[in-house]
């Protein structure tokens, strides 16, 4: 059969082409990500990819250093409400507000288990240049590494 899938019973999305886009939306890999990724990379710093900073707790950073304690995310300007780019929904309003509004408690919780445990959290907006966002996630990850050489804990 071709042509668009009924909506399943239950399911968030005001119409299946909705859904479809929706689900289409990348977890990682995204072209900001993969551009800050290849900055970093080719100044010659090693991370993981889409990994758990601390153990135990189901939060994913898009990239990690564990050595220097850092974890990056890149957070997309609707998905995490960004206060210059994210424009509310038109279609399921009360649904999205409440969906990004959660992202947003979700994120500070993040940022301060991290905090907490003794790494650092960096985010970065996707609408964010790159090359400068590259950069100030070099200058953290290399401060540790100054930190580290002088013996400072």
């Amino acid at each position: 059969m071709v042509g668009e899938r009924p909506l399943p019973e239950g399911s968030w999305a005001s119409s299946p082409a909705t859904r479809s886009t929706m689900r289409g939306n990348r977890g990682r890999d995204t072209t900001p990500e993969l551009r800050i990724r290849s900055l970093l990379h080719r100044e010659g710093l090693r991370y993981r990819v889409s990994a758990r900073p601390l153990p135990g707790v189901r939060r994913t950073a898009d990239l990690v250093f564990t050595r220097a304690r850092v974890a990056v995310f890149v957070d997309g300007c609707f998905w995490h409400g960004c206060p210059d780019h994210c424009r509310p929904a038109r279609t399921n309003s009360d649904f999205w507000r409440a969906k990004i509004d959660g992202n947003r408690v979700r994120d500070a919780q993040t940022d301060q288990l991290l905090v907490e445990a003794g790494w650092r959290a960096i985010r970065i907006w996707e609408h964010e240049d790159p090359v400068r966002a590259a950069r100030r996630v070099a200058a953290v990850v290399r401060d540790f590494a100054v930190q580290e050489d002088h013996g400072v804990p």
